[in-house]
């Protein structure tokens, strides 16, 4: 479809740096990645909180709201908050971070604020989670985006099943899913049953590729060997049509996290990035 939208999640574009990093900025100024995105077809970009935090401080918000609109990217994703849930020392830490998305997301025009499940996987209260979602959800709301929360097969929330009952628990219809489709087939997730979510329960859809056999643990593979769209095991037509199915028409993510993809020049990286994605939605 000529129509569909992609968005650069901020992996895609942020060149020599990754989540399993002490240090997570990317060594790329905003404009170059901005730049890149554009010129390779998106028409979003996602940024990660800690290169948030450095645009700011060069750009302004409204600086950084005017380069994104100079360069056609209308879409903007904003990510990671975690121990949004917890309390004490971790609570107050994560509370600081989430003034400032919110912040940045009514300031920006974000579509939507990603945030993360316990990736230690510890036990967890239905009832409480699903308050602390729905009040995270709200202030989103509030700030003009949605809340979207991305479940990981190592965490808590480890499939769209359990995403799913959280947040029809919190019942808040800003809250619902990022669907990042290398969760649900390491999750072992069929693609039909993608086509089951509510529409109103899918905030975001991310889209990658990886081989068939996991090298490491699951959070290795993820951030080190995805491939391109296309150019690896996932049934990605299967699920591309199941989401369809399901009422998705984007923006859709593209989320290229690996040691090959990262080493690339930025626009080398967007373009790759961009075209393998668009094949596939045609």
């Amino acid at each position: 479809m000529d129509t569909d939208e992609l968005l650069a999640t901020c992996w895609t574009t942020a060149g020599d740096t990754a989540p399993d990093r002490d240090d997570q900025r990317s060594p790329l100024s905003l404009r170059e990645r901005v730049e890149a995105a554009s010129a390779a077809g998106f028409s979003g970009i996602g940024l990660l909180y800690a290169d948030l935090v450095e645009a700011e401080r060069e750009y302004g918000l409204a600086g950084i709201r005017s380069l994104l609109e100079d360069n056609g990217l209308v879409h903007v994703e904003l990510e990671f908050l975690t121990d949004w849930w917890t309390d004490g020392p971790r609570r107050t830490a994560s509370d600081a971070v989430r003034g400032d998305l919110l912040k940045a997301a009514e300031a920006l025009g974000a579509r939507h604020l990603k945030v993360g499940p316990d990736v230690e996987d510890q036990p967890w209260n239905l009832d409480i989670w699903a308050a602390e979602f729905a009040i995270l959800a709200a202030q989103a709301d509030g700030a003009g985006a949605r809340l979207g929360i991305e479940f990981l097969p190592w965490s808590n929330i480890k499939t769209v099943h359990d995403g799913l009952r959280l947040v029809e628990a919190a019942g808040h219809p800003a809250g619902g899913l990022i669907i990042d489709v290398w969760h649900t087939e390491r999750a072992h997730t069929p693609p039909a049953e993608l086509a089951l979510v509510p529409r109103s329960r899918i905030v975001g859809v991310e889209l990658s590729d990886a081989d068939g056999t996991v090298v490491g643990t699951l959070f290795e593979d993820t951030v080190r060997r995805r491939r391109l769209c296309g150019q690896g095991s996932f049934a990605l037509p299967d699920i591309i049509t199941a989401l369809r199915a399901a009422g998705w028409s984007g923006p859709w993510g593209v989320e290229i996290l690996s040691d090959t993809h990262r080493t690339l020049p930025v626009r080398e990286a967007a373009a790759e990035a961009y075209r393998s994605a668009a094949a596939l939605l045609k």
